[in-house]
Formats: C-alpha cells, sequence, structure tokens
C-alpha cells in the first residue's frame, strides 16, 4: 500500500508541474492573431524591390516551415530561407527574398498557430515597379489540411463527451446514491468515458504537430512533429491530461468509487478533477486574452459544470433504466442530484454570461460566427432548463408519493406498484407513481437529447475564432489597409508619339493631412513607363481659396517624386497635372483627390 501511495503522490507531482507549465506560457493576447500590419503594404507599388517581406500580428505567434511564402506574377517562390521572428519579437516575423525581383505583382501568403492554439492564415499583394496586367490572386492558404481538421475536430467532441461521462458519473455515485448497486450500474459506461477521453487524447496528440504544420495524413508519425508538439502549449495540455488518466485509472483500481471517504480522498479527487479541466482551460480561448486569470478559472468552472449536469443526467438515466428490482434508484438520490444540477445552471449560467461578454466584446458581435453558434447555444441550454423544470415537478411528485422507496423500479424488472388512483393521464397530479416515474424518465431522456446537442454546440464555439477577435480582425483589415492615395489622370498631348498620349499615375503617402510623399509615374500609349522632360504637379482649394501649391516634382530617373508637399485641411483638392513630352509639346489636365484626416 506505501509503494502504490508514493506512486500516486510522484504522479501527482509530474501532473502539477506540467499545468504549472501551462499556466505560465499563458499570457494576455485576443484570441486567434490578427494580421496588423505587413512591409510591404497591401496592395502597395514599390518602385524597387523589397530585400524581406515582415508581418505583424497582435499576439506572438507560432512558426511552421511555410509559414511565410512568396509567389512572383508566374506563381513561383521567390524566398530565399525560412521565416524568422524578426528582432526576437514573437508577434513579428519575416522571411527574405531572392535579389533582381522582376516588375509586377506578388502574392505573400502566411500561416501561423496563434496563442489560443488555433492555426489562422491569410494572404496579400503587393507591386514592384507597376501591377501585372492580370494580378495574381491573394488566396489565404488552408489554415489546417481539411483530412486532419476533420479528425482533430472529432476527436474534441469525443474527449467533451468522454469527460463529460467521466466526472458526471463518479459525482452522481459519490454524492447521489452511494452504493454498490450505483457503482455496478454506471462502471461500464465510466469505463466508456475514461477509454473515450484516453484514446481521444491520444489521437490530439498525434495530430497537433499536422495541425500546426498543415500537413496531411503522411507525417502523423513524425518524430519531428512529435517533438513540436511536446514542445508547445497545447501539446502540454494533451500530455498532462494523459498523465491524469493514469492517475485517475489507478485511483480507480486500487478504490472503488463508492468507498471514496475522508479529506484526503476528496481533495485527491478535486485536484484530478480541476486538472483535468485546466488542460481545456489552458490551451483555449480563456488562455489569452483579456482578464486571463478570471477567464481561465471562470471556463474551469463552466467546463465542470457541464460535466457534473451533462455526465449526472446520463447516469441518472441510467439508473432509472437499468436499477434492479431488488435495489431500485431511491426518490432521495434523484432529489440530491435535482438539487446539484441547479448550482450547476447557477455556475452554467454566471460563467456563461461571463464568457459571452469576453468572448463578443460587443452587442454588434452576435452577428459574427461565433455569436450565432452561441445564440444556438443559448437556445439549447433554456430547451434543457425546460426539461429541467419538468424534471425537478416529477421528482417532487416522487417524493410525495407513497411507497416511494419502491417506485423506481427499473424497466424489465419485477411489477409496478399500484398507481394511486389507476389515471391514465401521466400529467394528472392524481396520477401514482409510476406516472410519475415514466414522467421522468421522458424528461431526463429530453435533457440528454438537448445535452448532447449543445455539447457539440460547446465544442464548436472552442474551435471558433471569438467575436471579439473577428472585430478586431476586421478593425485591423480597414487599418492595415495601405495609407496610400492613388489617383490615374489621363493626358493627350495631340502628338501621335508613344509619349504624346497616355496617363500619369499619382500616389500621395499618406493622402492625409500634413506632410506627404509624392511619387508619379508617366506611362506611354502602350502602358509602359515613358521619360519625358518635365511633369509638374500642383493642388488647389478653391473653396477655401488655398493654392495652388507646388508639390516640386523631381526626375528620379523612372519616377517623379517629391517628399515636401503638406496639405493642410482634409477636403477634396484639385489636382493638376502639366505633362510637358517635347519643347512645344504639353498639356495640363485636373482630377479631384480626397485628403483625408
Amino acid at each position: 500500500m506505501t509503494n502504490r501511495r508514493r506512486t500516486f503522490g510522484s504522479l501527482l507531482v509530474v501532473v502539477a508541474v506540467l499545468v504549472c507549465a501551462l499556466a505560465q506560457g499563458a499570457g494576455p493576447a485576443s484570441a486567434h492573431a490578427v494580421l496588423t500590419g505587413s512591409d510591404p503594404r497591401e496592395n502597395s507599388v514599390l518602385k524597387s524591390a523589397p530585400r524581406q517581406i515582415t508581418v505583424t500580428f497582435d499576439e506572438s505567434v507560432a512558426l511552421v516551415e511555410d509559414s511565410l511564402r512568396v509567389l512572383n506574377p508566374d506563381n513561383r517562390p521567390v524566398t530565399d530561407g525560412d521565416p524568422r521572428h524578426a528582432g526576437g519579437r514573437g508577434n513579428t516575423d519575416s522571411v527574405p527574398l531572392v535579389r533582381g525581383l522582376a516588375q509586377g505583382t506578388y502574392t505573400v501568403s502566411w500561416r501561423v498557430v496563434s496563442a489560443d492554439s488555433h492555426a489562422v492564415s491569410g494572404a496579400f499583394t503587393f507591386s514592384v515597379g507597376k501591377p501585372s496586367a492580370t494580378r495574381a490572386a491573394a488566396t489565404p492558404p488552408p489554415a489546417v489540411d481539411p483530412t486532419v481538421g476533420a479528425l482533430y475536430g472529432v476527436g474534441r467532441y469525443v474527449a467533451y463527451a468522454g469527460l463529460a461521462l467521466l466526472i458526471g458519473l463518479a459525482v452522481f455515485v459519490v454524492a447521489c446514491w452511494r452504493s454498490a448497486t450505483a457503482a455496478r450500474v454506471v462502471r461500464r459506461p465510466f469505463l466508456i468515458g475514461w477509454w473515450a477521453l484516453f484514446v481521444s487524447t491520444v489521437l490530439l496528440v498525434l495530430l497537433r504537430g499536422l495541425y500546426d504544420s498543415g500537413d496531411g495524413l503522411s507525417g502523423v508519425f513524425d518524430p519531428g512533429a512529435l517533438r513540436e508538439t511536446a514542445g508547445s502549449r497545447p501539446g502540454l495540455a494533451l500530455l498532462a491530461r494523459l498523465m491524469l488518466l493514469v492517475v485517475v485509472a489507478v485511483a480507480v483500481r486500487n478504490r472503488r468509487v463508492e468507498q471514496l471517504r475522508g479529506r484526503r480522498a476528496v481533495v485527491s479527487a478535486c485536484f484530478l478533477v480541476l486538472g483535468l479541466a485546466a488542460t481545456w482551460a489552458a490551451a483555449e480561448h480563456a488562455s489569452v486574452g483579456i482578464q486571463v486569470p478570471v477567464a481561465v478559472a471562470s471556463a474551469m468552472l463552466h467546463l465542470l459544470a457541464m460535466a457534473v449536469w451533462l455526465g449526472g443526467l446520463a447516469a441518472l438515466l441510467l439508473a432509472l433504466y437499468r436499477a434492479p428490482a431488488d435495489d431500485p434508484l431511491p426518490p432521495a438520490a434523484v432529489a440530491r442530484f435535482s438539487r446539484i444540477a441547479l448550482v450547476s445552471v447557477a455556475v452554467l449560467a454566471v460563467t456563461g454570461v461571463y464568457q459571452s461578454w469576453r468572448g463578443l466584446g460587443s452587442w454588434d458581435a452576435f452577428s459574427t460566427t461565433y455569436g450565432r453558434v452561441l445564440v444556438f447555444k443559448i437556445w439549447g441550454v433554456l430547451a434543457m432548463l425546460l426539461a429541467a423544470s419538468y424534471s425537478r415537478r416529477w421528482t417532487t411528485r416522487l417524493l410525495q408519493a407513497p411507497q416511494e422507496e419502491r417506485v423506481l423500479v427499473a424497466v424489465g424488472h419485477g411489477e409496478s406498484p399500484p398507481t394511486t388512483h389507476g389515471g391514465d393521464d401521466d400529467t394528472d397530479e392524481s396520477a401514482g407513481p409510476e406516472a410519475h416515474r415514466r414522467g421522468l424518465r421522458r424528461s431526463v431522456l429530453a435533457e440528454v437529447a438537448v445535452g448532447v446537442l449543445v455539447l457539440v454546440l460547446t465544442t464548436a464555439l472552442t474551435g471558433t475564432g471569438t467575436g471579439r477577435a473577428t472585430e478586431t480582425a476586421a478593425a485591423a483589415s480597414v487599418a492595415g489597409q495601405p495609407e496610400v492615395s492613388l489617383t490615374l489622370i489621363p493626358y493627350d498631348t495631340g502628338k501621335n508619339t508613344l509619349s504624346g498620349r497616355g496617363k500619369v499615375q499619382v500616389t500621395l503617402e499618406p493622402g492625409r493631412v500634413g506632410r506627404n510623399v509624392v511619387e508619379a509615374i508617366v506611362y506611354g500609349a502602350d502602358d509602359s513607363p515613358v521619360a519625358i522632360p518635365e511633369l509638374r504637379l500642383t493642388f488647389t482649394l478653391a473653396d477655401q481659396h488655398i493654392g495652388p501649391l507646388d508639390a516640386r516634382l523631381v526626375d528620379e530617373r523612372g519616377y517623379w517624386g517629391s517628399d515636401s508637399l503638406n496639405l493642410p485641411i482634409a477636403d477634396t483638392w484639385t489636382m493638376k497635372a502639366t505633362v510637358r513630352v517635347s519643347d512645344i509639346d504639353q498639356v495640363t489636365v485636373s482630377k479631384t483627390v480626397k485628403v483625408a484626416r
């Protein structure tokens, strides 16, 4: 017995170290990484090729081999090395480019793993010299291989179901019906829950590396991928879960569930239960974003309340149908579970409201995918509460019925006790205990059925980017747009030459009040850049009697540029371009341009 206790204590110490490592790895960030900036900026036109591509996120991200890919106009890769964190910053990534990039539009695709363990991806374009005639499509790479993603999702669903069975059945036996019969009734479902959670966790460990890298199932047993999994926070969470399940198996084998008595046994059981919940909370939405300690505690309580309620309902349903005639489920046990379920619902309500506020951020976020799934979950919980109200009513009638010790006889075992009045209506207040028993079975069955749906929605919710993160991404998308005003001004001098007619492409950066950098490229009749003797650009705001302000363009051999233009007012300005193509041929054309604040 001493050796067993030492082994049990050693396992608890190992699990405690893993859980602490997870807690330390949970830093403040926003769920699902959001691209907040890039160099070059999206849709920008550069006069010369960059030496590297840099992207910045709102939180630290994990890199894989193909986290940053750059394709030329012919869709060929032009990177010169692997991506890396720039300047030692976990939220800034860069990749070098080959020399001698040709003119045209380039596509940058990125794929990273955010701090909440979910893979995210995206793409954008930039141009060198001028945009390609047919721009490359900025199609984001798939964040996860479809097969790997499907199997990973199945593993997560099974893991949630296994946890609910494991915790709910144990709580029901220990707190509601502590007897050898109860242990026999739930023994097989308890083992099913343990094996479901264990096997699904092993599957998630094998798939985690592929989920992060975006690879297919061919690399499921790749030692490198498994090492990467063991070194990541989600991987640590899964390994901690496996260790805890081993501890549960040892504890159950050495001590019968109905004999769990004493302070030490209760403390050990609570530690195991909290540890299992922590392996979810430390690697999901709660581990990043605002108020991380409060969010992790709330997520653990929410998960445990869900497991106690749903798993307890499964235990109650089993006891109602499988309890033997010589030792039926007593109404007092149903009443105790009813009180526990009521507490669980209260915990779910409080933590659910907090998590909804934290995940949504605003009322508008209900229109996001996260918000819509959350609404369906809320309706599901309300349906469970409706079914639970009927269960409580049938429980109250059973407690008040005569011969209550013998009414909860399993179907097919023994004889049913006679009803008090012999009525056929199960919902009649005067109906006998047997009718109350049938009504309780139906209401509990309805609770379980809706509970399975709620469990599915909960799993989907934890795998969906939060509404707050979606709104942040939308804001970053707007803010991340290049602060460049691009205007095309057609011109025609009447001279039938290549440069006699064409257009002037004028770029204002940032296109706002204050100092602006001006770049102008003159294109000829065939849309190719042409050299001209002179280009003058002025800005006038006639209503305010301002201007003309001369941009003072300088020929930079390929484009005309200036960094001294100062626009004092946000308004719609008239931009005039004087294009001289020879000593005697020139034309002045104009176009309006909007200057922002």
